[in-house]
C-alpha cells in the first residue's frame, strides 16, 4: 500500500516491527545533488562531511530500481518547487495513514526522512498529529540539543569520515542521552567507544530503544559493504 509521499510496507526493516502494535510509514526522497533551476540541492546536508553519499541507503533494496528512483525524484522536485503544496499533500497522506491505523487499533509511526535529513521539527506538521509517533535518523548534531515535539524521536548517525564530526556525535550522546547509529561492515561488536551496542536491524522502532546506546547496523547494499570513507566501521 502506498500513498503520494509516504509508503507502507516498502522497507524490509520496518516490516519487522509492523503488526498488531505498530505500523510505520516512510517518506523517501533524493538526498544528494539534486539539480533544480540551475542549483544543486542536498536534502541531506551532512552527506559530504559524513562520507555517506556513496554508501547511502538510497541505493539499497528497492532503491536499485529505476522506477523507485524516479518516484523519489518526483517527490524531491515537488518539495523544491512548491513547498506549500508538498506540505499539504504530506498532511493528507499522514491523515489517511493515521486514520486507518487508529481504526485498526495500531500505533501509527512515521519516518519522514527515509533518505533525507530535513528538520521537520521546524515545519509545524509534527504537532498536528500528537498521537502519531514520528522518528528519524539524523546527521545534524545540533538537532540532538534542540527542544523537539514530544512525539518526535531522533537517533544521531555516526561516521568517522570526519573525526571532528564523529567526536561531536559521541559528545552529544554523553550530553543528551540521545543514541547514535553506527554502521558496521560485517558484524556487531558488544561495545563501541565504551557504549553498549544493541542490534538495530531487528526492527526500525528506534523510539523504543534504551537511552545512551549505540544502535548497531550491518552495512547493506554493495556500495556500503565496500565503503572505505569511514562511514562504515570495521570492528
Amino acid at each position: 500500500m502506498t500513498y503520494n509521499l509516504i509508503g507502507v510496507g516498502n522497507n524490509a526493516k520496518t516490516i519487522k516491527g509492523d503488526g498488531s502494535e505498530y505500523m510505520t510509514a516512510i517518506k523517501y526522497m533524493q538526498p544528494y545533488k539534486t539539480v533544480f533551476r540551475g542549483k544543486v540541492h542536498n536534502l541531506c546536508a551532512m552527506a559530504d562531511k559524513a562520507g555517506c553519499a556513496e554508501p547511502c541507503l538510497r541505493w539499497a533494496g528497492r532503491g536499485q530500481m529505476n522506477s523507485v528512483q524516479r518516484g523519489r525524484e518526483r517527490k524531491t522536485m515537488l518539495y523544491l518547487s512548491d513547498r506549500i503544496n508538498f506540505m499539504s499533500v504530506l498532511f493528507t497522506d499522514i491523515t489517511v495513514f493515521r486514520r486507518r491505523q487508529i481504526k485498526n487499533g495500531v500505533q501509527p509511526c512515521v519516518r519522514l526522512n527515509g533518505t533525507s535529513d530535513i528538520q521537520y521539527e521546524k515545519s509545524g506538521i509534527l504537532e498536528q498529529f500528537p498521537d502519531v509517533q514520528f522518528y528519524d535518523y539524523t546527521k545534524i548534531v545540533k538537532r540532538a540539543y534542540a527542544k523537539l515535539p514530544d512525539n518526535y524521536h531522533l537517533t544521531l548517525s555516526y561516521s568517522e569520515a570526519d573525526m571532528d564530526y564523529a567526536d561531536s556525535v559521541y559528545q552529544a550522546v554523553l550530553d543528551t542521552g540521545v543514541n547514535m547509529a553506527v554502521v558496521f561492515r560485517d558484524k556487531l561488536p558488544d561495545t563501541f567507544r565504551g557504549l553498549r551496542v544493541i542490534d538495530g536491524d531487528k526492527d526500525d522502532l528506534r523510539f523504543l530503544d534504551p537511552k545512551g546506546v549505540v544502535v548497531g547496523l550491518v552495512a547493506k547494499g554493495k556500495k556500503a559493504k565496500q565503503d572505505k570513507s569511514g562511514f562504515v566501521i570495521d570492528c
